[in-house]
């Protein structure tokens, strides 16, 4: 199982976004859970190593490269989420889903 994590400004439309995500990735037959968790938290936990990817939304961009810098550190992968990715109808978590498969696989 593969574990992707939202870093996100507050963590509240992360996490929707995360649950839609892994919902999908679910009804896909695809090992991958997303969570969310919000900025002040992003390179601490990024320092933990515990995922496989991480991504910064559209509203924390301005933490893209100290997050980026620790994911570096860490040997992880971290992508800005395009903000048609980040939206909790099927066209956008579709293009979540593609952003993540396309960087970690299936």
């Amino acid at each position: 199982m593969k574990e992707v994590l939202i870093i996100c400004a507050a963590g509240m439309s992360s996490s929707l976004i995360a649950k839609k995500a892994t919902e999908y990735f679910e009804a896909n037959n695809i090992a991958i859970t997303v969570d969310a968790i919000n900025a002040s938290a992003g390179v601490e936990t990024i320092q933990k190593n515990t995922f496989d990817m991480y991504l910064c939304s559209p509203q924390t961009k301005m933490f893209y490269q100290k997050l980026k810098a620790a994911a570096d550190t860490v040997g992880k992968p971290l992508e800005n989420i395009p903000p048609q990715a980040y939206i909790p109808i099927p066209m956008g978590t579709e293009k979540l889903a593609k952003l993540i498969t396309d960087v970690i696989g299936e």
